[in-house]
């Protein structure tokens, strides 16, 4: 009799259950019925069990049919063993997944105490999720798009977040899936140059339990429940989160924008030994979790717990959940939350070619899509910025930090002048391409572009964390007004400043990603952890007047102007010659240039393109190199980018550059 595949299936007769389980004693498969608060249960015992696998057939079971699983086996928390048959579990493996913890007292597995305290009989049944048995899987609902990776422009977003305010989705549609494939939306990405997005996890989310007590929800939705199940919050019809998430990812694909889902494989949402039983940790805790030798979970993930990277379980799980998406949706990449971990098997030390790791990169159908990495973790250790293997672009931080601090006057102009010209100490020494650097200056953890001109400190105060979490190595800058400001001066720059910033990151060699709602001048208000918050603070206002319509149409510019010559989108690194770095005086950068922190313009003359940048508070007259004539194409101080003239300048030309600035000029044929 078959084992595999893991989880539920129809067939003709009935439906076949498999769940891993090395640990238990005996597995009973609840098929759930009835109405909240009236709620019946039938048990049935798996009797088969091969692999470390409990399996078998339930006739007459069919789609929809909500269930769980109960665990019989030993309960000794000081050796991470937690099975508890009174708390109804999650199929790891479940495609569809209903129900949200409703009372944290009936979830977790112990009382008094999680590692001296009894085992908490009370049944959580009612009060925790239920998977649910969905139809065979289908196809993709169109072709993938395929864009090369030379060619990506990423926009990071939150499907409820991006559209929960959108004037012209219908209000039912609003935050949800159809909603971000209203073909307003849609052509508002096209517009801007997106050719991915960048979804926070949409995998089944279940708050964690100290979000629970504060009576907050994990907004951002880093708390996976169900690796293989869309979240159903993020329908507009319950339970119709399988087929929306299907529309939505054809609707995208039939503009030409790729799905690249943001997966979590690293923790799940039961938290540490004090948290939940709601599948992982009752099912096979050992398998599943890095353990510490007294049972209590390893936390490399700032969670809790963390899942073992070198568990065959995991591995297993994490594949196969990864293949479903691609297979089943579609979709054409991941960006993995911090990965790191997954190459430290047991939480040890960092290992690029670790089992899951590996696993990933050579499956023949993941190797085909695209990977990114977040090369961190929550530890110093796990700070893995270029170490990833060849199969893997990753999020460059130190491009993140190398812009903040070139457009606010710090440091010198080499860092910068690397991360411009796609990383090449970071990514060519094992191989990879310049668009294995994803290059950001924003993302959702942190301060929106608009909050990083407009703060200097977090403000955090809504979390109810005191304003302790969240980073304080913003780099940011305010201008002389911490928050909102009446001066239409300072509100001029840092419009000024945002637009050097996002063409920065736009003309860069690498891949570009944009932090869905810069465009339109998103503000959080300044809160740069926005984690728990389902709310204006994190939704995107559509409705940001002037500012935001010109700031928008200046990163269409810019999109437009990079997808118009390959020397913008260059797929290989530089060699010694093919670029000129350029000093403002009217000459070639020399050796000591690079070091002298108190110069803060440089340019680069890479192919027909010439970018100038100057972060200075004050002009500067700066000379064009030999050659040319060179057009002025984009100029950072104008609102939607246009230069106020195109006249040719020879070369050798003087021009004054205004004080935080870009430009870019294109050398004009003979």
């Amino acid at each position: 009799m078959p084992v595999f595949p893991l989880g539920a299936h129809v067939d003709d007769a009935g439906t076949r259950f498999a769940v891993a389980s090395t640990s238990a004693d005996a597995v009973e498969v609840c098929l759930v019925d009835g109405e909240d608060g009236a709620l019946t249960e039938r048990r049935v015992e798996l009797t088969e069990r091969t692999f470390g696998v409990w399996h078998g057939h339930l006739p007459g079971v069919g789609v929809g049919q909500r269930y769980g699983y109960r665990v019989h086996g030993p309960y000794r928390p000081w050796q991470g063993l937690r099975a508890n048959p009174a708390k109804i579990l999650v199929d790891p493996y479940a495609r569809r997944i209903t129900g949200r913890v409703t009372d944290l007292g009936a979830a977790r597995g112990w009382v008094d105490d999680p590692m001296t305290g009894a085992l908490n009989e009370r049944d959580s049944l009612g009060h925790v999720p239920l998977s649910v048995v969905t139809a065979p899987d289908g196809g993709p609902a169109h072709p993938r798009p395929d864009v090369p990776w030379s060619e990506t422009v990423v926009s990071e977003l939150h499907v409820r977040g991006y559209t929960q305010c959108h004037p012209e989705v219908p209000p039912e549609h609003r935050g949800t899936y159809l909603g971000l494939a209203h073909p307003a939306v849609v052509a508002h990405l096209s517009r801007i140059g997106v050719t991915a997005v960048e979804l926070l996890p949409v995998t089944s989310i279940a708050d964690e339990p100290p979000l629970l007590e504060r009576g907050l929800p994990n907004y951002w939705g880093y708390a996976t429940l169900g690796f293989l199940a869309p979240h159903a919050g993020y329908a507009s019809v319950p339970g119709a989160e399988v087929e929306e998430f299907r529309t939505m990812v054809g609707a995208l694909h039939a503009a030409g924008i790729e799905v690249i889902l943001d997966v979590v494989p690293n923790h799940t949402a039961e938290g540490g030994v004090g948290g939940t039983t709601l599948s992982y940790r009752g099912l096979d805790a050992p398998a599943y979790y890095s353990l510490g030798g007294n049972g209590h979970d390893a936390d490399i993930t700032g969670t809790g717990n963390t899942l073992d990277a070198g568990s065959p379980t995991v591995i297993r799980l994490v594949c196969d959940a990864m293949r479903h998406w691609v297979t089943t949706y579609g979709v054409d990449g991941f960006r993995i939350d911090l990965a790191s971990v997954l190459g430290r098997p047991r939480s040890g030390a960092f290992d690029p070619h670790a089992p899951l790791l590996t696993a990933i990169a050579v499956d023949p159908i993941l190797s085909r899509v695209k990977l990114i990495a977040e090369p961190w973790d929550a530890t110093g250790e796990g700070y893995r910025v270029g170490g990833f293997g060849v199969a893997w672009s990753e999020w460059n931080g130190r491009f993140r930090d190398a812009v903040r601090d070139f457009w606010r006057g710090h440091g010198g102009i080499a860092e910068v002048a690397s991360r411009l010209s796609g990383s090449s100490d970071l990514y060519a020494g094992n191989g990879r391409r310049p668009w294995a650097s994803v290059n950001f200056v924003t993302a959702h953890d942190g301060f929106t572009l608009r909050d990083l001109l407009s703060y200097e400190r977090k403000h955090n105060e809504a979390n109810g964390e005191h304003n302790r979490d969240g980073t304080d190595d913003n780099r940011s800058q305010n201008f002389g007004v911490e928050g909102p400001t009446a001066s239409p001066v300072i509100a001029e720059r840092r419009l000024s400043a945002a637009r050097g910033m996002l063409a920065t990151m736009l003309l860069s060699t690498g891949t570009p990603m944009l932090l869905g709602g810069d465009e339109i001048w998103r503000t959080q208000g300044g809160n740069n952890n926005a984690y728990c918050q389902d709310n204006t603070i994190s939704w995107v206002d559509w409705d940001g007047g002037e500012a935001a319509a010109s700031l928008t149409a200046f990163v269409a510019r810019v999109t437009a102007i990079r997808r118009s010559s390959p020397a913008l989108h260059r797929d290989r690194f530089y060699r010694d010659g093919e670029v000129l770095w350029w000093h403002p005086a009217g000459r070639r950068l020399r050796g000591h240039d690079w070091h002298d922190g108190g110069l803060h313009s440089l340019g680069l003359l890479r192919g027909e393109w010439l970018l100038l940048l100057h972060s200075g508070p004050d002009a500067i007259a700066c000379t064009l190199p030999a050659g040319g004539p060179f057009v002025p194409e984009l100029d950072s101080t104008r609102p939607d980018g246009a230069p106020v003239s195109a006249r040719p300048l020879p070369g050798g030309t003087t021009i004054t550059q205004p004080a935080r600035s870009l430009l870019l000029l294109r050398a004009a044929a003979d």
